[in-house]
C-alpha cells in the first residue's frame, strides 16, 4: 500500500476507535455522572476505572488522527494541518484530565469520602472536561479540518459541509450548557451531536476506502529536474 494511503487508512481507523472508546466510556461511567447516590454508595468502581482507561485510549486515538493526517495535508495547507494537530493535542490533554479525575473519584469512593466536597468537585471537573473537550474544542478543530478538506476537494464536499454544520450546532449546544440554558443531558444536546457523528464516521470510511484525493504537486521551479524538463 502506498504511504499516503496507509497514513489515510490509519487515520480513518483511529477515527473509528475514538467513537468506540468515547461511547464505551460514557456507558461505563453511568450513574457516576448524574446520581448523587453513587458517590455515597459502595461496591466496585471497576466500570468507572475501565471507562477511564477507554478515555486514555480515546485521547491517544484523537491525537493520532491529527498526527497521521498532518504529513498528508502539510504540503497543501500547512497552517491548517498544524492547527488541527495542535487542537487534537489540546483535546487529548483535556480528556486525560477528565480520566484522572475519574480515577481519583473512584479512590475517594472506595475510602467512603466521595459524597463530600472533594468528590463533588472531582465529578464536576470530569463534567467540565467533557464539556470543553468533546463540546467546544471538537467544534473548533472540526471547522479547521473540514475547511481544509473542502478547499482541497480531498473528499466529497458534502462530508466537510456536514462537519462545519455539525461544528456550529455542537458548539452552540455546549455553550448553552456552559451558561446554564439547558441541562447536561437533554434530547436537544444529543440531537445537536448527530451531524458531528455523521461527519467523523463518513470521513473515517472515506479515509479507509479511498484515502484523500489531494492536488498533484507541481515540481519546484528551482529543482534540477524542473530545469531539465523545461529546457
Amino acid at each position: 500500500m502506498h504511504t499516503d494511503r496507509r497514513l489515510a487508512a490509519l487515520a480513518g481507523a483511529l477515527y473509528l476507535v475514538t467513537h468506540v472508546t468515547s461511547v464505551g466510556a460514557v456507558v461505563l461511567y453511568g450513574p457516576m455522572v448524574t446520581d448523587d447516590a453513587w458517590l455515597a454508595g459502595t461496591g466496585s468502581g471497576t466500570p468507572q476505572l475501565v471507562g477511564a482507561l477507554l478515555d486514555v485510549a480515546l485521547a491517544v486515538a484523537a491525537l493520532g488522527t491529527g498526527l497521521f493526517l498532518f504529513p498528508l495535508l502539510r504540503r497543501h495547507a500547512r497552517v491548517g494541518a498544524l492547527s488541527y494537530v495542535a487542537l487534537r493535542g489540546l483535546e487529548a490533554g483535556v480528556i486525560l484530565i477528565g480520566a484522572t479525575a475519574v480515577v481519583a473519584l473512584v479512590a475517594l469512593r472506595d475510602a467512603g469520602e466521595a459524597a463530600g466536597a472533594a468528590g463533588l468537585a472531582l465529578r464536576e471537573l470530569y463534567s467540565g472536561t467533557f464539556l470543553v473537550g468533546a463540546g467546544l474544542v471538537v467544534g473548533v478543530h472540526t471547522v479547521v479540518l473540514a475547511s481544509v478538506l473542502w478547499r482541497l476537494r480531498a473528499v466529497p464536499r458534502w462530508i466537510p459541509a456536514v462537519g462545519i454544520a455539525g461544528a456550529v450546532l455542537v458548539t452552540a449546544s455546549n455553550l448553552t450548557v456552559m451558561f446554564g440554558l439547558q441541562g447536561e443531558i437533554t434530547t436537544a444536546r444529543s440531537l445537536a451531536a448527530v451531524p458531528i457523528f455523521v461527519w467523523e464516521i463518513s470521513l473515517a470510511i472515506t479515509l479507509l476506502a479511498r484515502g484523500l484525493r489531494l492536488p498533484a504537486e507541481a515540481p519546484a521551479a528551482s529543482s534540477p529536474r524542473a530545469t531539465v524538463a523545461s529546457s
